[in-house]
């Protein structure tokens, strides 16, 4: 069973930044993509970033392009979400997940076999 911790998560105000990280378990981590999700109340989880397996592609929502870079690193077993220049509507729980390379692309949440629990990110104007 795979276990996904994500911490760093806070509240800034904006223009701020804030770096999350998403721990895995077990020995396969560096075989599998990894995503960021966020998901704020009452909306659905949505898509925010994903590296490939050994880091060499990554992808970004266009809300967030430009400002948060995804990385990895895979002796730590660790993904991480740097996200510079926050705005008020980047607060939201964000989610890590372990990508199924089968069950479809990166930005879909159906495409994740396991999450982690989430951490809170809040960004004040």
């Amino acid at each position: 069973q795979v276990q996904l911790v994500e911490s760093g998560g806070g509240s800034v105000q904006a223009g701020g930044s804030l770096r999350l990280s998403c721990a895995a378990s077990g020995r396969t981590f560096s075989s599998y993509g990894m995503g960021w999700f966020r998901q704020a109340p009452g909306k659905e989880r949505e898509f925010v970033a994903a590296i490939s397996w050994n880091g060499g592609a990554t992808y970004y929502a266009d809300s967030v392009q430009g400002r948060f870079t995804c990385s990895r690193d895979n002796a730590k077993n660790t993904v991480y979400l740097q996200m510079n220049s926050l705005k008020p509507e980047d607060t939201a729980v964000y989610y890590c997940g372990r990508h199924n390379y089968y069950a479809g692309g990166y930005d879909r949440v159906n495409s994740y076999d396991f999450w982690g629990q989430g951490t809170q990110v809040t960004v004040s104007s």
